[in-house]
């Protein structure tokens, strides 16, 4: 990273933005450009430390075809956005928090999908939320098991909190 007095290196750190966030940016390997689409997202924390997204969506069609073609995938999320300009000083700059990382994805059995729902619903709804099962037949769950992130924060005097 460029600007390492951006950079948010803690574990902890990285996950208080994530769970700020309401949309995952997942980058797919296609033939001549990548494929980003933006998804809903849950996330689990596993009991080494490691960091799970989990994604559901229909059970056919381009990502999926890409997914299985080749499952190395990139992410970005980013929240806090607030516009800063400086009349005075001729100038314009955005405040942000965002995180970007990449790593594997796997599907999940059907035996797991519904604690992966849960997963999904936890980072949205405070309570559980008593989703309808009835769409888990034709729902494709899967995770990105994420291999390396980083975190960068932008606010207007640098203060990291």
């Amino acid at each position: 990273m460029r600007r390492n007095d951006r950079e948010v290196t803690k574990f902890s750190d990285i996950i208080a933005i994530i769970e700020k966030c309401d949309v995952c940016r997942l980058a797919l390997n296609d033939e001549d450009y990548p494929y980003i689409l933006p998804l809903n997202f849950g996330i689990n924390i596993t009991e080494d430390n490691n960091l799970e997204l989990y994604f559901h969506g229909a059970s056919e069609g381009t990502k999926l075809k890409l997914i299985a073609k080749d499952n190395r995938a990139s992410f970005e999320m980013d929240c806090e956005h607030t516009l800063v300009s400086e009349i005075e000083r001729g100038s314009c700059t955005m405040e942000y928090q965002s995180v970007i990382g990449h790593g594997h994805i796997e599907m999940i059995p059907d035996e797991e999908k519904y604690n992966a729902l849960c997963i999904l619903m936890k980072h949205y709804h405070m309570e559980h939320f008593p989703f309808n099962k009835a769409v888990m037949p034709r729902t494709t769950v899967y995770k990105l098991v994420v291999e390396h992130m980083t975190g960068k924060i932008r606010l207007k005097r640098n203060d990291k909190h």
